[in-house]
C-alpha cells in the first residue's frame, strides 16, 4: 500500500478528533453535547471533512441508532415484569450468607441478564438488591457492586443485542463491506449469537478473575453494617433541639419555622421533623410547634449554636440522630441514598437550583463525590454525573424523581426496606403482562437470530407489540431511553465518515501496518485490543469503535489479514473499560455506592483487561481464524 497523503482535509479531522478526545477527557462539556459540537463542525469545514449535512446528520438515522433505541424501550418492558427483582429473593436462598457465594451469584446472575436485556436497567435494579444481600450477609456493599459492574459490561459480549458498541460495530463492518466487497470480503452485519462462542470464554474468564484474583484486590471501602447517617458521617450536622416555653416559633407550621430561622440568621438549616410524645411529623407537615417539641434539624455544630442561642431552643446532645429516625416517621418519611446518571436533569445544576424542597419535599442531607464527602454549604454544590445524594424525601416523591430519572435509588434506610427474608408474598408481584413482555423479547432474538428480519426491524416490531399490548406505556418508553447516549452516538458516527473520505484511517492504518513488520499478527491484534481499551476509558466505548473499526479493517487489508477478525478485536475491547469510573455507564452507577476511589478502578480493572487482552484476542483467532 502507498503511503497516503496528509492533506489539510486530514489535518482538520486529526484537530477535531484531538478537540474531542481534551473535552471527553476533562468533561467541560458532557460526552454528547462534545459529539454534536463535533458534528456541527464537520459541516463548517465541509470543504475538508467531505462531510455534508445529509451525512453530517445520517447518525440519527443509523441502523444503529435506531436499534439501540429500540433495545432500551425492549428492556424496560422487561424490567417492568418484576423479573429481575425477584431474583434477590432467590439470592438470598442460594448463598445463604457466604461471600464468596454471594459474589458468584452476583456475577453470575448479571452476566448472563446483561447479554439478553441492556446492561444498565440490570445494574439499576441490582445495585440496592446487592446492597441488601451485603448487609444481611455482613458484607461490605464494596466488595460486590464493582464486580456487578464489570460482570454486567463482560455479559453484554454475549449476543449482539447485549451493548451498544456491538451493535454500532455490527452496522460499520456493514458499511464497510458495501464500500468496498473486494477489500473487505469477510465484513458483513453480524448476526445475533455469531460471536457467542467468544462472549462465553471472555465472560467465564472474567468471573473466575472477579472470583480470586479480583476479590482480593477489591477493596471494602463501606463498612457492611453502615447506617446510612454513618455513611456519610453527619454525626455533627444531624442534631436534636427541643422547643423552649419562650420560642418565638411556637405556634408557627414547621415550613414557617424553617424560613424564619433562615432569613433571620442568613445561615443553612434544614429542619426535617418534629417529634412531639410517641408521634412524629414529617417537614412538610401543617401541624404547629408547641413547646417541648423536638426538632430534629441538619446544620453545623457552630450554626445549631447560633439557632439555639437566637430562638431559645435546647440542644440535646445525648440523643444522636440515626437512619431508622428519619425513615420512620408517622406521616410519611423516607430516607434513601441515590446517584444521579449522566442524563439526569439534575446535572449542572446547583442543589438550591433543582428545587427539591420546594417541589419535591425533598432535603438533600450530604452528598458523596467518589471518596470526598459535602456536608455542608451543599446549596451551592454543582451536581454532577455519579454524585450519590442522601435524600429526606416522601415516598411519593422518591418514586417519582426514581421513576423519571432524575436520581436512581441504591439503598433505603432499614426501616422502609423490605428485609432479604422476606417472603414472596411481601415482595412485589409479577406483572399478568410478563408472559407477553418475554413472549415479545424472545421473538425479537428468534426473528434476528433466523435471519427472518433485520435486527432494527425486529427490534421496532417489539417495541410496538410493547405498546401495544399494554406491557408499557408510550411515555414509558421514551423515558426509558439514555439519549444522552443516542446523541453521543449520532453525533461520532460521522467523524468515522471523515476520517475514510479524507484518509486519515488510511494514514493512523499505515503507521499501524509498520508494526506488522516487526510483530506477528497476533500482536498487532493484542495492540489494537490494548489502543481500544484505553480509548475506550477515557473517550466512551461508542467514540472508540467509530474511530477505530475503520482503522482495524484497513490495517487487517493491508497485511493481507481477515478484516473481520480485526473488527471483532476492536468490538470486544471496547467492552473491556474496566480501569476509570468514566469508562462506561454501569462504573459510574456503582462509584458513589461503593464509596469507591478513582484508583480502585484501576487497581481491579488493570490487570482484568490485561488478561483479557490476551484470551480475547487468542480466541477470536481460533474462532474466526487471520
Amino acid at each position: 500500500m502507498a503511503t497516503p497523503t496528509v492533506t489539510t482535509g486530514t489535518l482538520v479531522v486529526f484537530g477535531l478528533i484531538g478537540v474531542a478526545l481534551v473535552l471527553f477527557v476533562t468533561e467541560w462539556l458532557s460526552p454528547d453535547i462534545t459529539a454534536i459540537g463535533i458534528l456541527v463542525s464537520l459541516v463548517v469545514f465541509e470543504p475538508y471533512t467531505n462531510v455534508p449535512p445529509a451525512d453530517a446528520i445520517g447518525g440519527f438515522a443509523s441502523s444503529a441508532t435506531v436499534t439501540i433505541i429500540a433495545m432500551y424501550i425492549l428492556s424496560a418492558g422487561i424490567q417492568e415484569t418484576g423479573i429481575v427483582d425477584r431474583l434477590g429473593l432467590y439470592l438470598a436462598r442460594l448463598t445463604k450468607g457466604s461471600d464468596r457465594k454471594l459474589l458468584g451469584a452476583t456475577v453470575g446472575t448479571t452476566g448472563i441478564s446483561a447479554g439478553i436485556i441492556n446492561n444498565t436497567p440490570v445494574v439499576a435494579v441490582f445495585i440496592p438488591m446487592i446492597t441488601g444481600l451485603a448487609e444481611k450477609s455482613r458484607i461490605s456493599p464494596s466488595k460486590l457492586l464493582l464486580p456487578l459492574s464489570y460482570a454486567a459490561m463482560l455479559g453484554g459480549t454475549l449476543t449482539l443485542i447485549g451493548t451498544s458498541t456491538n451493535i454500532l460495530a455490527s452496522d460499520l463492518s456493514r458499511d464497510l463491506a458495501a464500500q468496498s466487497p473486494q477489500q473487505y470480503p469477510s465484513l458483513h452485519a453480524f448476526s445475533m449469537f455469531e460471536f457467542t462462542p467468544v462472549g462465553i470464554v471472555v465472560l467465564l474468564v472474567g468471573i473466575a478473575y472477579l472470583m480470586t484474583i479480583g476479590r482480593r484486590l477489591t477493596p471494602a471501602r463501606i463498612e457492611p453494617t453502615a447506617d446510612l447517617t454513618a455513611e456519610f458521617d453527619l454525626d455533627d450536622h444531624l442534631s436534636r433541639v427541643s422547643v423552649r416555653e419562650g420560642s418565638p416559633l411556637v405556634g408557627h407550621v414547621i415550613g414557617e419555622a424553617d424560613e424564619m430561622i433562615e432569613s433571620e440568621l442568613d445561615i443553612e438549616l434544614d429542619l426535617l421533623q418534629v417529634e412531639r410524645d410517641a408521634e412524629t411529623y414529617f417537614a412538610d407537615s401543617d401541624h404547629r410547634l408547641e413547646i417541648d417539641d423536638v426538632l430534629l434539624v441538619r446544620s453545623t455544630l457552630q450554626d445549631l449554636n447560633r439557632v439555639t442561642e437566637a430562638f431559645d431552643l435546647r440542644q440535646r446532645p445525648r440523643d444522636g440522630v440515626e437512619a431508622v429516625d428519619l425513615s420512620g416517621t408517622d406521616e410519611p418519611g423516607t430516607l434513601v441514598e441515590a446517584i444521579t446518571l449522566p442524563e439526569s436533569r439534575l446535572i449542572g445544576r446547583t442543589i438550591s437550583e433543582t428545587k427539591l424542597g420546594e417541589r419535591f419535599d425533598t432535603t438533600v442531607l450530604a452528598i458523596r463525590r467518589g471518596e470526598t464527602l459535602l456536608q455542608s454549604g451543599l446549596g451551592d454544590v454543582v451536581i454532577g454525573a455519579g454524585d450519590t445524594l442522601l435524600l429526606q424525601s416522601t415516598p411519593e416523591a422518591i418514586e417519582y424523581l426514581d421513576e423519571t430519572g432524575a436520581v436512581v435509588v441504591t439503598q433505603r434506610a432499614k426501616s422502609d426496606r423490605p428485609h432479604p427474608d422476606a417472603p414472596p408474598d411481601d415482595v412485589a408481584p409479577l406483572s399478568p403482562k410478563t408472559p407477553i413482555a418475554l413472549g415479545i423479547m424472545a421473538g425479537v432474538i428468534g426473528l434476528a437470530a433466523l435471519d427472518l428480519l433485520p435486527i432494527v426491524i425486529a427490534a421496532l416490531g417489539g417495541v410496538f407489540a410493547m405498546v401495544a399490548t399494554g406491557c408499557l406505556r408510550a411515555n414509558e418508553a421514551y423515558d426509558a431511553v439514555s439519549w444522552n447516549v443516542i446523541f453521543l452516538l449520532a453525533g461520532v458516527i460521522p467523524l468515522g465518515v471523515a476520517m475514510q473520505r479524507t484518509g486519515g484511517a488510511e494514514l493512523i492504518a499505515e503507521l499501524l501496518v509498520q508494526s506488522a513488520d516487526v510483530l506477528p499478527v497476533f500482536a498487532v491484534l493484542v495492540l489494537f485490543y490494548v489502543l481500544t481499551g484505553l480509548l475506550a476509558n477515557v473517550i466512551t466505548p461508542v467514540a472508540s469503535v467509530v474511530l477505530l473499526v475503520p482503522i482495524a479493517a484497513e490495517t487487517a487489508s493491508s497485511i493481507g489479514a481477515k478484516a473481520l477478525t480485526f473488527v471483532m478485536v476492536v468490538m470486544f475491547a471496547a467492552s473491556s473499560a474496566f480501569m476509570t469510573p468514566i469508562g462506561y455507564q454501569t462504573n459510574l452507577m456503582v462509584y458513589g455506592p461503593g464509596g469507591y476511589k478513582f484508583t480502585d478502578y484501576l487497581r481491579v480493572g488493570a490487570p482484568l483487561q490485561a488478561l483479557l487482552s490476551v484470551v480475547a484476542t487468542a480466541t477470536i483467532v481460533l474462532y474466526f481464524g487471520v
